[in-house]
Formats: structure tokens, sequence, C-alpha cells
């Protein structure tokens, strides 16, 4: 089986996350600096197999659009344009940075390191990952 890979994207960075080949875990990868986002992708798909890309959807509570709305669903377009055979599914992402937040917390990380929104946008891809795969089970 191939990864499913998910993309928590951001306007200065993007948290990235993958399932094991099995689909069953989901880690975090990374967070790349959103400008190099493609490159990145380009060169991880070279080396694995990913059967499905995970978006998060930003959305208000309300259901409306957020600023952030348009930027991602350009990126989307782009993702569909330069790799055309791996699917792309959007997903409400709500909440999942403040979820990363606690997390961090749960985790008993020191205040400094929560303050890294790196670390942030990488856990809160993955628990984009992990909401789909538990909504696919």
């Amino acid at each position: 089986m191939a990864r499913i890979l998910s993309i928590d994207y951001g306007k200065k960075r993007t948290g990235i996350a993958v399932t094991d080949p099995l689909q069953i875990i989901a880690t975090g990868l990374t967070t790349v600096e959103t400008p190099q986002l493609f490159k990145f992708l380009k060169e991880y798909f070279a080396k694995e197999q990913v059967e499905l890309i995970i978006m998060g959807e930003p959305k208000n509570m309300d259901d409306s659009d957020t600023h952030a709305t348009p930027l991602v669903k350009q990126a989307v377009a782009r993702l569909k344009k330069e790799f055309p055979a791996i699917p792309v599914k959007m997903v409400d992402e709500r909440f999942t940075s403040k979820m990363a937040s606690q997390a961090m917390i749960d985790m008993g990380m020191k205040k400094k390191q929560r303050q890294n929104k790196a670390l942030v946008d990488e856990i809160a891809a993955t628990i984009l990952l992990q909401e789909y795969l538990r909504s696919i089970s």
C-alpha cells in the first residue's frame, strides 16, 4: 500500500504528516517554508509512494471561508496540476491548531517549545491525518 500525506497549509509555513505504508499510524514528517513546499513534495514523491493528499480546509465556525481559504484553494489547484496522479481531498481543519497546542501541553512541553510555530504546524497536520484515518475506518 501507499502512504497518505496531509498538509496543514499556511502563508509562511506548511506542516506535513504521513501515514505508514499500511495507513495505520499518522506521523509528523516536517514543516517546510511554504515557498519550498512543491520542491519538497517533488523530492518526497520521488522516494515514497503516496496515494492520497489530505489538505486542511480552513473554515469559520459558521462554515464560511476564512482569509486563508483562497490561498489553500490555489495550492490545491497547483497540487492537482503538478501531481495529477495523486488525488487531493479537502478536510475541515477547524480546531487542529488548537488541538495541536493542547497536545503539546499534554505532552509536558515547556512554554518555549510550545511557541515553536513550525512544530505546531507539523502536529496540526498529524491531527488532521489522524482524524481522516479515524473517519474512514
